[in-house]
C-alpha cells in the first residue's frame, strides 16, 4: 500500500476508466474494535455504506483479504481512511490506532498495488451518534457498528465532495 495526497489519488481515479464507470474508493473509520466501511458509487459522487470488519491484534491477515475481496468485487483504486486532526490541525492521540492499522496493512504486502490517503474524521462519530440517537437502538453493539459505518460514509462523502468540487472539470451534462 502506498499513501498519497489526497488530489493525487482522486486525480488518478479520474484518469482511469470511463467517464460512466471508473474504479471505486472505500472509506475506512478505524477504531480500535470495529472497522467501519463505505464504498463510493461508480461515478464517485455518493458514499454509500457498507459493512463493519472487527478489528484484533490478530487478525489483520484476515482483514487483509477482506480489503483484497472488496477490492475485486468493488472495483477499489484506494482507501479513504479517516484521521482524528485536533481543533488546530495536529495529529491527535486516537491517530495512533489509525496509522498502526495502515501499517499493519501494508506489512501483509497483500494490498501492494493499493493506494490510500487521509482524510479528516473529525466529530464524524458524534454527528452519527445525533443522527441515530432518535431511532433508540437498544443492542449497544448494533449501534456501535451502525455508528462506525456511517461515520466511514460521512468521511469518504466529506472527501467525494471536497475533491469533486475542487477537481472535477465543470460537466453540464452530468447535472
Amino acid at each position: 500500500m502506498r499513501m498519497l495526497q489526497a488530489e493525487e489519488l482522486f486525480r488518478k481515479i479520474l484518469e482511469s476508466g470511463s467517464k460512466n464507470k471508473r474504479p471505486r474508493l472505500l472509506g475506512l473509520d478505524v477504531g480500535s474494535k470495529y472497522v467501519g466501511l463505505a464504498v463510493s458509487d461508480e461515478q464517485n459522487r455518493i458514499a454509500l455504506p457498507l459493512s463493519v470488519l472487527s478489528r484484533t491484534k490478530t487478525n489483520i491477515n484476515l482483514m487483509a483479504d477482506d480489503f483484497k475481496t472488496l477490492v475485486s468485487k468493488y472495483s477499489l483504486a484506494g482507501f479513504v481512511v479517516g484521521y482524528p486532526f485536533n481543533l488546530h490541525g495536529q495529529h491527535s492521540p486516537d491517530a495512533v490506532q489509525v496509522r498502526l492499522l495502515a501499517g499493519e496493512l501494508c506489512k501483509t504486502g497483500k494490498l501492494a498495488d493499493m493506494c490510500y490517503t487521509y482524510w479528516d474524521e473529525n466529530f464524524t462519530s458524534k454527528c452519527v451518534e445525533a443522527l441515530l440517537h432518535p431511532l433508540n437502538l437498544k443492542n449497544r453493539d448494533e449501534a456501535k457498528t451502525m455508528t462506525d459505518k456511517f461515520a466511514a460514509v460521512c468521511i469518504l462523502q466529506g472527501y467525494l465532495d471536497n475533491m469533486n468540487r475542487k477537481l472535477r472539470p465543470a460537466d453540464k451534462s452530468e447535472a
